[in-house]
């Protein structure tokens, strides 16, 4: 596949093979990156977590309002939630072992890690507007900064790799009918074949001492 090098963008009539791989290849190359995405996000999600739950032991939390604790109740069982989801294809993994269903653990394992992207957005938003609210004493600009912050994870994380997907994307995911498959390349030639002749080079190599004996007298020759 060739892209133009200034937009990157794929034309009309071209397209992409993609890997040469069976189901089951497939399904572990997708694994392996699934379990790297699940690395990056659980970190994050485990470390607001554990701050999340120290602060109920803090000596000002009594003195939050109504709103600001039930907003922190809200915001731990959010972070609970996200730290379940990001943690769920490792239990998924421990029952399907063994039992052959690679790609349909695969399947699953993306759209929990899917789902627990979603609630760490959810739960970052509300955890700095719980911050903000606390630190300011302003609930309306704190509400504010906290909206411009989820609508930025929903440009970031989901606006935009749809964006670079639409352009980068092929428009054909095979070849089109009639098509004959992508071209090879030549076969390696053999090391002990001989080199072809060159100009002014002789095809034939001279006969042999051996090879003149057993030869036939020609016609009228002496013997």
């Amino acid at each position: 596949m060739t892209t133009t090098p200034d937009t990157g963008r794929t034309g009309p009539a071209e397209y992409r093979t993609g890997r040469r791989e069976s189901p089951e290849e497939r399904a572990d190359r997708r694994w392996s990156d699934l379990l790297q995405e699940v690395r990056v996000a659980q970190t994050g999600s485990q470390v607001l977590f554990g701050f999340l739950l120290s602060v109920v032991f803090m000596a000002r939390f009594p003195g939050l309002s109504d709103f600001d604790q039930g907003l922190y109740v809200a915001t731990v069982v959010l972070g609970a939630l996200a730290t379940g989801s990001l943690a769920a294809p490792v239990a998924y993994h421990r029952i399907f072992a063994g039992h052959r269903l690679k790609p349909q653990l695969v399947t699953a394992a993306a759209r929990l890690v899917t789902t627990g992207l979603v609630l760490l957005a959810l739960t970052i938003s509300s955890a700095l507007l719980l911050l903000l609210r606390v630190a300011t004493d302003d609930s309306a600009s704190s509400s504010w900064i906290a909206g411009a912050v989820m609508l930025w994870f929903l440009c970031t994380w989901l606006l935009l790799p749809v964006l670079h997907l639409h352009r980068h994307d092929g428009p054909l995911s095979s070849p089109p009918a009639g098509a004959g498959p992508p071209a090879r390349d030549p076969p390696d030639s053999d090391p002990r074949a001989p080199d072809p002749p060159t100009a002014g080079s002789t095809t034939a190599d001279p006969p042999t001492a051996d090879a003149a004996r057993a030869a036939p007298p020609a016609p009228g020759s002496p013997p």
